[in-house]
């Protein structure tokens, strides 16, 4: 059984990093591009409100604050919600994911308040499945009064609870442990369990865990420089030990000439010199043939580390087209028990394709008509088409068959429409201008 995960962090100011974060303005080097554009944002924004910081600045002008708010002020809290690895992929494999969203979004609405919870955005791109959420310490309770008042006899009429912001009433000690319970049994639907109660381990903020990737970074670069530096001090010493073997020949050839010389002069002068010699050329040769070992064994060394290394790469690539495997697999059969996804899919790649953000294609995918203002790409490379407050619409053609329309037009139809009006209005003024030169 796995646990789960439920980290609060304030946030002071308009946290705008934090938002870019979120929302992938700035792209993280943990994250997967190919798969950004599977984060979705699970909160509806209030009309005019475009994102995360604008969110929170329009829930703290709503909230009908009688004070002042300050800059340095916590002005959001964010909330991490999430589980174990293993646990999230299960629930995602299992197909109840949007269930455990939806349990997370009801839990943080009853928790903190509906008007609150301003964003709370899911992030598929990393490794591990989790939910930002972020919500406006606003609360309506009565201010906590100073020691020194409390036996002080009131002169004046007492005021009614107005709206306030207030971070650390949110993040009080005994609320936190209630966050953590009450979670806890929600999640335990998911077989996962509550954290240890107590316990002294700490959460690693986004900043801090990025600093540890760069300083892993650092490390694994030095070892490589190191593993690089040793590999060509064992191929200098191997070039050295190859040159002195040529040289221990050399010296071995001279050696047994001289030794045959000194032979005949021992044989005429009866010297004990050549018994030196012969120890000393013995000696060379053993030094030579421990060389000759040395050099083999380096050999077989570095034969082993390059099997060992294109073992273990082979085996990851395995490892990783079988998970692939798995997935496009289960594709497979969700598109042939249920046609219909296929035609989400091909109709979500029409809307990137004409230009509409995700967050829009996610609202055209409900059925919903969308008002829209903006550049639309055309089937003709780089021809744009400006549509002003248009209604864009996915509707179904038939029972199995989706259809993209802007204005109740197919979308091709209708830019080939304004196509065609804007190459008719370039004529005619190109036909006035002539006009005018030959007035």
């Amino acid at each position: 059984m796995g646990y789960a995960v439920l980290h609060l962090d304030k946030a002071k100011g308009a946290d705008s990093g934090m938002s870019a974060h979120i929302e992938r303005t700035i792209q993280p080097k943990n994250a997967d591009q190919e798969r950004t554009h599977l984060n979705k944002e699970l909160i509806q924004f209030p009309d005019g409100v475009k994102n995360r910081t604008q969110a929170i600045q329009h829930r703290l002008d709503t909230a009908g604050l009688k004070r002042k708010v300050g800059k340095n002020q916590v002005h959001a809290i964010r909330i991490l919600l999430t589980a174990t690895h293993e646990d999230m992929v299960q629930i995602e494999q299992q197909g109840r994911l949007d269930e455990w969203c939806q349990d997370n979004i009801d839990w943080l609405r009853q928790t903190y308040g509906a008007d609150n919870l301003v964003s709370a955005v899911l992030h598929m791109d990393e490794s591990t499945p989790h939910l930002h959420a972020t919500i406006v310490p606003i609360v309506e309770t009565e201010r906590r009064k100073q020691k020194k008042e409390q036996n002080v006899k009131r002169t004046y009429r007492k005021k009614v609870s107005a709206p306030r912001l207030c971070a650390d009433e949110v993040m009080s000690r005994p609320r936190l442990k209630r966050y953590q319970d009450t979670y806890a049994q929600l999640m335990g639907k998911y077989g996962l369990q509550r954290g240890i109660e107590g316990s002294e381990a700490q959460h690693i903020s986004t900043h801090q865990y990025y600093r540890m990737l760069m300083e892993q970074g650092k490390d694994i670069q030095e070892d490589v420089d190191l593993l690089l530096k040793q590999k060509e001090q064992a191929e200098q010493e191997l070039a050295r030990i190859r040159s002195e073997r040529k040289t221990e020949e050399l010296k071995n050839t001279a050696a047994k000439t001289a030794t045959t010389v000194l032979k005949g002069v021992n044989s005429l002068l009866g010297s004990n010199k050549i018994s030196r010699l012969e120890a000393e050329n013995n000696r060379l040769q053993a030094a030579l043939g421990t060389k000759d070992e040395q050099i083999e064994q380096l050999q077989r060394d570095m034969q082993k580390q390059q099997t060992q290394s294109s073992n273990d790469l082979r085996r990851t690539k395995e490892e990783m087209q079988k998970t692939i495997d798995g997935k496009q697999s289960t594709i497979d059969k969700i598109l042939r028990w249920f046609p219909i996804v296929g035609e989400y899919l091909r109709i979500e790649n029409e809307c990137f394709k004409h230009g509409f953000t995700p967050n829009q294609t996610d609202k055209l995918l409900t059925g919903n008509p969308l008002k829209h203002t903006g550049w639309l790409r055309t089937d003709w490379r780089g021809t744009n088409v400006w549509a002003d407050s248009v209604t864009a619409q996915v509707v179904h053609q038939t029972k199995q068959k989706l259809l993209l329309t802007i204005e109740q037009t197919p979308i091709g139809q209708w830019l080939n429409q304004q196509l065609e009006k804007r190459r008719m209005q370039r004529e005619e003024q190109e036909q006035t201008r002539i006009r005018g030169v030959r007035l």
